[in-house]
């Protein structure tokens, strides 16, 4: 460590008071000033060797760009970013960074971590507030085209690394806005959508083209789209719910995740009879699961008028999975969690609606394949919620419309594409998979990752057509 005086904490960010937020939609933190954001880069204390790198994902230069935001050169510090992310002020708002870069950070071992991902946010948004970004030198084009399947965060990052290759690129969106799961999961209070549609447009500027409600696998498959295209992407994510398969799991009320959050978001359900897309506004709210999904759903039903949110979760808050900042944000809203609690049926009423909830309390035993101990049932301790919305949220799967559209295609557990970890090749030459897809549900970041080794060995195979 340098000589450097060490300050032990974070530069608090201001946020909205949850009395207040908890009434409308917009974004919770209101980010660094620039003062506050160079007081924060200034705290980095230039170690030697910067790990923070190493748990990077997409590998950004963090020391050097928190050596820039520092001096006062944002513009520099988000074209440093911007060579390795073209997600910044999404990944700055939604990555993991506590998980991540910033718990590779030397200070972390006695103090607070450096605020990176805040700081990489200030720097997007700093950009953003100087009007359209100037647009990096591109290669002269090399005539190969690749077809992106998917605007999500793994096919965005292709796309624009490819472009940047010289490659022609298109992306082919199912839904009629881009984005993926920044836009139909990711609720506006923790990404405003404006701020989607920015990166969005500027992968499009950079030479993209997008084509939208387009279904691959219906539309066109993925073989057709090889006869016009020299590689192809699959970006598709993981938009098949998870359910329970116990009793009442039909009633009217209860919801998948997926379907709870894309009328929210995507079609603008809190913003009804503006947008005609209806939603059930529950006054007594359950979510089942503890991730990063059931903690939006369960902060979404509080802002469409619930009077009472509840998370329930059949292990310990220790062992969620969610951000522990969004489980903060949660708890401070006044979210309700019944923990260590697992539901085994729904009651409804004469009408089809659901009522109750079920459930049985658990007690943690061994580990189990995830690492974390198991939740085992309590003989004998049912008990029942009162409740008038369900939302599932326990996990998702690919589609499998592509998977069945495309028999060279290997697929594994739950319908996830096989590929190789490192070059993101499947099974069928030619075609390369990336993000939820090929992980099941994940994060953000490791989606941008796998979208960036993709866009490597793609490159390579349209160098030297070897598979």
């Amino acid at each position: 460590m340098s000589k450097k005086q060490i300050i032990p904490k974070k530069t608090p960010m201001p946020e909205q008071p949850a009395a207040e937020r908890i009434k409308n939609y917009d974004e919770v933190p209101y980010g660094y000033t620039p003062e506050q954001a160079m007081a924060e880069a200034k705290r980095c204390i230039e170690c030697g060797r910067p790990l923070c790198v190493d748990g990077c994902p997409v590998n950004i230069n963090i020391p050097a760009f928190l050596k820039l935001a520092a001096a006062g050169d944002f513009r520099g510090a988000i074209n440093l970013i911007k060579e390795t992310n073209a997600l910044p002020a999404v990944s700055g708002r939604v990555c993991p960074q506590e998980e991540q870069c910033e718990a590779k950070c030397a200070l972390s071992k006695r103090y607070e971590s450096v605020a990176i991902g805040r700081l990489e946010r200030f720097v997007a948004d700093w950009e953003a507030s100087q009007g359209s970004p100037p647009l990096p030198e591109l290669p002269p084009p090399t005539g190969k085209k690749i077809a992106v399947v998917g605007s999500g965060p793994a096919g965005i990052t292709v796309a624009a690394d490819l472009v940047k290759m010289g490659h022609h690129v298109t992306i082919f969106e199912a839904l009629h806005e881009a984005g993926g799961v920044l836009v139909y999961g990711i609720p506006e209070f923790r990404l405003p959508k404006a701020i989607v549609r920015r990166e969005v447009e500027y992968v499009c500027r950079l030479g993209v083209k997008l084509v939208k409600d387009f279904v691959v696998g219906a539309a066109e498959t993925v073989d057709e789209l090889l006869e016009g295209y020299d590689a192809v992407f699959l970006g598709t994510g993981a938009g098949l719910p998870w359910f329970l398969n116990v009793p009442g799991e039909n009633l009217n009320g209860v919801y998948s995740a997926n379907e709870y959050l894309t009328r929210a978001n995507l079609m603008k359900a809190y913003r009804f009879p503006e947008y005609d897309t209806p939603i059930v506004r529950g006054k007594r709210v359950a979510t089942i699961g503890g991730g990063n999904v059931a903690v939006d759903s369960a902060r979404t039903a509080l802002r469409l008028g619930a009077e009472e949110s509840i998370i329930v979760y059949r292990r310990s808050r220790e062992e969620m999975p969610a951000r522990k900042e969004e489980i903060h944000h949660a708890e401070q809203e006044g979210i309700r969690f019944e923990l260590l609690t697992s539901p085994v049926a729904f009651h409804g009423d004469s009408n089809g609606w659901v009522r109750e909830i079920e459930c049985i309390r658990n007690e943690l035993g061994e580990p189990d394949a995830s690492g974390r101990r198991r939740p085992v049932p309590i003989k004998d301790s049912n008990f029942r919620i009162p409740v008038d919305v369900v939302v599932l949220a326990i996990g998702q799967s690919p589609n499998p419309l592509i998977a069945k559209t495309t028999p060279a295609l290997k697929t594994g557990k739950d319908g996830v594409v096989i590929v190789d970890n490192e070059t993101m090749k499947t099974s069928k030459k030619g075609v390369f998979a990336g993000g939820d897809v090929a992980t099941g549900g994940a994060t953000v970041i490791l989606a941008m990752g796998q979208g960036k080794k993709a866009a490597k060995a793609i490159d390579e195979y349209l160098k030297t057509r070897q598979w």
